[in-house]
Parts: structure tokens; sequence; C-alpha cells
């Protein structure tokens, strides 16, 4: 298999996390595995954009009347919950 080629990528950090950065014995491991990271946990509905567009908001406004955000009893993350009796299968 063909190793595919590496690229270097920069960007901007402010001073107090280049300090931290500069402190890690592997920091290119360290923020590949970062970024790896937070694209595994992007979330599904604004894509890690942090907001809605209009339209997204219409549809998570439609819904959200069927759906409510609840904290799990086990392990205190907030979650779906789909509040039609038909469908819900519980937890």
């Amino acid at each position: 298999m063909k190793k595919a080629k590496q690229e270097i990528v920069t960007f901007k950090v402010d001073y107090s996390l280049l300090e931290v950065l500069k402190d890690l014995p592997n920091r290119s491991e360290f923020i590949r595995q970062a970024i790896l990271n937070a694209l595994d946990n992007i979330c599904p509905l604004c894509q890690g954009t942090g907001s809605l567009t209009p339209d997204q908001k219409k549809h998570w406004e439609r819904f959200s009347k069927s759906h409510s955000l609840e904290e799990c009893e086990n392990c205190h993350e907030i979650h779906l919950i789909c509040n039609d009796q038909e469908h819900n299968t519980g937890h």
C-alpha cells in the first residue's frame, strides 16, 4: 500500500497555548490526535460549526416538538429523548 504524502499545516495560537505546546514531547502527534478526536465527535446537526443555519433551526424546532434533551441518570450526559410514546422504547 502506498503511503500518503504528508503536508505541513500551520495555524496561529495565543501565547499561553504556545507555552503549553512547547512542553509536549511530540507536539505534532498530540495535535494530530487532538484533531482526529475532535473530528470523531462533531455534532451531526451543526457539523462542528457551533451554530445552526436558519433552515437547520426550522428543522430542529419541528424535531424538538416531539423530542427533549435530558440528563442521563447514569453518566450525567445530555441526550435526546423521543417523547412520542409510540417510538419510545426506553433507555
